[in-house]
C-alpha cells in the first residue's frame, strides 16, 4: 500500500490511493500553517468536513485567548499588567500551571515566563500553548469522528505533528525529519500510527530559543526532535532538549515513552531513548 509523508516542519502528503478516501484542510492560525488530513470511509462526507471545520474553530478560539500578538487577548493583557493571572480564564490559569510543571519536568530548561524586549520577565506560555491546544482539539476531533467509522488522522502545526490510526487496512503515517542545514534533505523517516513528533531548532525561524536558566540563546544544537505519545509534552520536551544541548541525550533517556533525534552544530546526528 502507499505511504503518507509528513516533513518537519511541513506536511505535503503522498498521492492518495483509490481505496483510501481522504480529505485535507489547510488554515493559517496562530501565525502558522496548520494542515489536517483525514482518511477513512466517510473522509469526504459533509459530517467529516464539519468535524474538520470545528477542529479549526477550536484553534481560532484558543488563539483569541492566548495570542501574544493580539492586544485584546487575555495573555496580552496579563503581559501589559491589565489583567491578573488569578482573574484570567481557567484555561489561561491552566496554561500557567502547565508551565510550572514543565519547568519541574525539564529541570528548568523550559519556562512560561520569558524576558521581553526590555529584558523584563513576562508571562509567555507560547512554547506550550500550541502543542496543548492543538493536542486537545485533535483529541476532540477524533472523538467526533468515532461515530462515523474508523478514520486515520494527521495534523501538522508548524512542524509539530500528531497522528492516530484506528483503521487496520492503512499504512503507517511516515514523519520525515529534515536536515536543518539543508531542508530539502531528509535525515530519517519515522513510521507512526499513534503519537506525536515535535522539532525545535533554527532552520525555520533562526535563533529564537532562550535558555531560561541563563538568559542566553541556546546554540549547541541545530535541531532537537522528540517523539512521544502526546503533542503537549512532546513539544515541551523538544524545546527543552534544544536548550539542554549536548546534555539532552542523557536527559531524554530518563523520560519514559519518549525518544529524541539531536543534530549538533557540526551536523552530527544522534538518537536517544526508545
Amino acid at each position: 500500500m502507499g505511504t503518507d509523508t509528513a516533513s518537519l516542519p511541513r506536511f505535503t502528503g503522498a498521492v492518495p490511493l483509490a481505496d483510501q478516501p481522504r480529505t485535507a484542510f489547510v488554515r493559517q492560525i496562530m501565525g502558522l500553517p496548520i494542515s489536517l488530513h483525514i482518511r477513512g470511509p466517510q473522509a469526504r462526507s459533509p459530517q467529516v468536513v464539519r468535524a474538520g471545520e470545528q477542529f479549526f474553530a477550536d484553534l481560532v478560539s484558543a488563539d483569541r485567548l492566548f495570542s501574544t500578538w493580539k492586544p485584546e487577548s487575555q495573555v496580552s493583557r496579563i503581559r501589559r499588567g491589565l489583567l491578573r493571572l488569578q482573574d484570567a480564564d481557567p484555561r489561561v490559569q491552566r496554561a500557567a500551571a502547565l508551565g510550572e510543571e514543565a519547568g519541574v519536568r525539564t529541570h528548568g530548561a523550559f519556562t512560561a515566563w520569558l524576558p521581553d524586549d526590555h529584558g523584563e520577565s513576562r508571562f509567555d506560555p507560547t512554547g506550550l500553548v500550541k502543542g496543548w491546544v492543538v493536542g486537545e482539539a485533535f483529541a476532540a476531533l477524533n472523538e467526533r469522528l468515532g461515530s462515523l467509522g474508523d478514520h486515520d488522522v494527521l495534523v501538522s502545526a508548524g512542524g509539530d505533528v500528531a497522528v492516530t490510526c484506528t483503521r487496520t487496512d492503512t499504512p503507517d503515517w511516515k514523519i520525515a525529519i529534515e536536515d536543518p542545514r539543508d531542508r530539502t534533505r531528509t535525515l530519517l523517516t519515522i513510521p507512526l500510527r499513534t503519537g506525536a513528533v515535535a522539532t525545535s531548532g533554527t532552520a525555520a525561524r533562526g535563533r529564537h530559543i532562550i535558555d531560561p536558566r541563563t538568559g542566553s540563546w541556546a546554540q549547541e544544537l541545530l535541531s532537537a526532535t522528540v517523539i512521544g505519545p502526546d503533542l503537549l509534552w512532546t513539544d515541551v520536551y523538544a524545546t527543552a532538549a534544544f536548550v539542554l544541548g549536548h546534555r539532552a541525550g542523557a536527559w531524554i533517556e530518563t523520560v519514559a515513552d519518549h525518544a529524541a533525534v539531536l543534530v549538533d552544530a557540526d551536523g552530527g546526528v544522534a538518537v536517544f531513548g526508545g
